[in-house]
């Protein structure tokens, strides 16, 4: 009877604290549910549309042809008849060369040409040897060509119309090495990029091009591919496309900074706000917050391609359909409850 009685003790009291446990474990839960945030977010249904598909490269104005204006042989200047920021047209004078050396070419090719007319007068009717004959022509033919040498780089021209961008010398300095002065044509003007080798099979010959340029940023001038380089480096992985830009006002200037931006086409893909789009903190991943059925927000790691404005191209991660968080994010875990406040 005592020994019933003693476990019946002992049962209540196991009941109790059992009860009592239970008790505040569901009290601890309630609290802890009472203290779990709900983050007000703002929502969007993300969807598929046409993305331009372009890039954007940059590199230096040029001019369409470059001439460097030297003599043949060292010589002294004499005088320089144009400057830098000159504009010259083909055939123009710009410098005239010491003038003493060709002088003297001068006299030697008048008495050349004065013994072989004799000597060419006498072998006609047999009173010159043709030996001799052949010797004063050859004597006659070399100053010739060394007179007209020195008389073509004595005073010299321009090759072609553009505009001087460079001189190297002052008057009475000797030319050596460097060139006088060079030329450039800028109109057109050509740009050289260096493209990567994903976007080969892209770039086109006649292709159309904006080109702006850091000095002229409101202007956007349309250039073409002119040439496109059939071979990678292997080094950079990239390859070379020379860019023409019509220059009629002669705007664009060699040296100048250029951004050349190209347009591929496009692609039907997913398009959501930026600011729908976090980074994964600990890593270089991006993720977009999804709204779900039970009203928590579910985190989507994203691959992202081109970004346009204020929106970026979802390439995967979400389907169309997809209600997006896109603000209140920032301080949001997956699985979060959620409140939508859209406007």
């Amino acid at each position: 009877m005592k020994m019933n009685q003693v476990f019946k003790t002992l049962l209540v009291g196991c009941v109790f604290v059992a009860g009592v446990a239970c008790s505040g474990s569901e009290k601890k839960a309630a609290q802890q549910e009472k203290k779990e945030p709900v983050r007000k977010v703002t929502t969007e249904v993300a969807t598929a549309q046409d993305v331009q598909l372009k890039s954007v490269f940059t590199g230096n104005v040029e001019g369409y042809t470059i001439n460097n204006i030297t003599p043949q042989q060292p010589r002294r200047i004499s005088k320089l008849m144009v400057d830098v920021g000159d504009k010259v047209y083909a055939g123009q004078k710009v410098a005239v060369l010491d003038e003493s050396a060709l002088s003297q070419a001068k006299a030697q090719y008048d008495n050349n040409k004065a013994s072989f007319e004799r000597a060419d007068e006498l072998y006609k009717f047999g009173g010159e040897s043709k030996a001799n004959w052949e010797a004063v022509k050859t004597a006659y033919e070399v100053s010739k060509l060394t007179y007209e040498n020195l008389l073509e780089n004595t005073t010299l021209t321009s090759p072609i119309s553009g505009v001087v961008t460079a001189r190297n010398y002052d008057e009475g300095d000797m030319v050596a090495g460097q060139p006088i002065f060079v030329v450039q044509k800028i109109n057109p003007a050509k740009i050289f990029i260096n493209v990567s080798e994903s976007l080969y099979s892209y770039v086109k010959k006649g292709m159309e091009v904006d080109v702006v340029v850091d000095a002229l940023p409101s202007e956007t001038f349309k250039g073409k591919v002119s040439r496109v380089t059939p071979s990678i480096d292997t080094a950079t992985r990239t390859f070379e496309v020379e860019i023409t830009v019509a220059n009629g006002k002669e705007q664009l200037k060699p040296g100048m900074y250029a951004r050349v931006t190209m347009n591929y086409g496009t692609r039907h893909s997913i398009v959501v706000p930026d600011q729908a789009v976090v980074k994964l903190l600990g890593s270089g991943d991006r993720h977009v917050y999804v709204l779900q059925d039970d009203g928590t927000a579910k985190i989507h790691v994203v691959e992202l391609g081109v970004r346009e404005g204020a929106t970026y191209e979802i390439l995967s991660g979400l389907e169309p359909g997809d209600v997006i968080i896109t603000s209140g994010n920032t301080a949001l875990k997956d699985g979060m409850k959620v409140e939508i406040v859209n406007e």
